[in-house]
């Protein structure tokens, strides 16, 4: 099936990219594997071991990708998730970070797999874009001070006068 994006990001893995891929689609609700391919005898992994993958989650095609230790994830790129509400936040906060996943600040945290994800109330785009910068100050500084994103302190931060 021909993909629907021009551009689709990769996630290589050293030998984990079906577990990761299965622990992703599990977290985002009707999310589905699009092609897949496996190692054949005489390659670097297993025979049947998974070699390359698209799947879709919340409606974003991604790849995953086993091939060696060479080259790991890394916080520098990330995938950002907007969350409609606190409940969504808290949600996705609580499984990315299960099993070994690490919280950052700001909203961000790193995954089991070592995949680096934003998560982020869709408010925080009206809150950082108003004119008054005195109120932007107050959302960021607050942001600052957190690692999960609470929208009711943040919003408290941007009412305060």
């Amino acid at each position: 099936m021909p993909s629907k994006q021009k551009i689709t990001t990769c996630l290589w893995f050293e030998d984990n990219a079906e577990e990761a891929m299965s622990f992703y689609m599990s977290v985002f609700p009707g999310s589905k594997i699009l092609e897949s391919s496996r190692w054949g005898k005489g390659g670097p992994l297993p025979e049947g071991t998974l070699l390359v993958a698209t799947f879709e989650i919340a409606g974003q095609e991604l790849m995953v990708l086993n091939g060696n230790p060479r080259f790991q994830l890394t916080e520098s790129t990330s995938l950002k998730v907007d969350c409609e509400t606190q409940e969504e936040v808290d949600n996705l906060w609580e499984q990315l970070c299960a099993d070994g996943g690490k919280p950052s600040m700001c909203g961000w945290l790193t995954d089991k797999y070592g995949l680096s994800w934003q998560i982020v109330p869709t408010v925080m785009g009206k809150l950082m874009r108003d004119k008054d910068p005195a109120k932007v100050k107050r959302v960021i500084d607050a942001m600052m001070q957190m690692q999960k994103l609470d929208i009711r302190r943040l919003q408290q931060a941007y009412e305060k006068s």
